[in-house]
């Protein structure tokens, strides 16, 4: 690759490493990007390092969130735990299943999030008034870490964007926290798709590492962003970022 080459990707893994850290979906620009600057690379290649560099960021946004938002560690950790295990489940299921299924479920599901942030204002920029119960937030927590991360390793755009509207809808918890709640959950999922890419040799490190450094500064930089603009400002940009990610699968499925 040309110098130029390198410089989109770094350029793209900051932006991928704001949005991702903000509301999730930053594999949306970063893996377009790296088929589009190295075309010769297999997609699961790219997958790969997409997966290596989005860990750095995550774990980034993590510790930013961390520090400004109480987060309950003892449920957050099995399940983070139990999206590592889906994930790499779902990436050794990559070649048995027709992921062009997937795509129009995807679209569905990501146009009724749209029409349901877009109904319910409340959603996600308003705290429930009655705290959900310990079972609830259990069971809600660990279903979502199973589920989006197995879709996480076998497809994967979205999966922040799915925890995050899956803890606001259920549990009532503002965007900002459902934001640090789901990087936790997210970070799982991505080591347990990159662990099954590192064991199939499909990771390119050097690529991986240097992109990882601009990604953890778009994660830091988006982190603060949320914290600082609130539950409004992400609903923003979840709305833009969910019709992005129908315009972009849908270009993939139809274009």
């Amino acid at each position: 690759m040309t110098a130029a080459d390198w410089g989109l990707l770094m350029v793209a893994a900051t932006a991928a490493g704001w949005v991702d850290a903000v509301v999730g979906g930053g594999g949306l620009i970063l893996l377009p990007a790296i088929l589009l600057v190295a075309p010769q690379l297999s997609q699961q290649a790219a997958l790969a390092t997409n997966k290596m560099t989005a860990v750095f960021g995550t774990f980034a946004a993590v510790v930013t969130f961390a520090r400004k938002v109480a987060l309950e560690w003892r449920v957050l950790v099995p399940a983070a735990t139990l999206a590592a295990a889906a994930s790499a489940a779902g990436a050794a299921a990559v070649s048995l299943i027709d992921r062009e299924l997937f795509i129009p479920i995807i679209m569905v599901v990501l146009i009724g999030v749209a029409v349901l942030v877009t109904a319910r204002p409340t959603i996600g920029t308003v705290a429930a008034k009655h705290p959900p119960t310990r079972r609830k937030v259990l069971t809600v927590v660990f279903l979502a870490a199973g589920g989006f991360g197995f879709y996480d390793g076998i497809l994967g755009p979205g999966t922040g964007t799915f925890f995050i509207i899956a803890f606001a809808t259920f549990l009532g918890t503002e965007f900002v926290r459902s934001a640090a709640m789901a990087k936790v959950l997210n970070l799982g999922s991505n080591i347990g798709a990159l662990m099954f890419f590192a064991i199939t040799g499909h990771v390119l490190w050097q690529l991986g590492a240097a992109m990882a450094v601009c990604n953890v500064i778009g994660a830091v930089l988006g982190s603060r962003t949320a914290l600082a603009r609130g539950a409004g400002f992400v609903r923003v940009v979840l709305l833009v970022v969910v019709v992005g990610m129908v315009v972009r699968l849908g270009w993939q499925q139809f274009g």
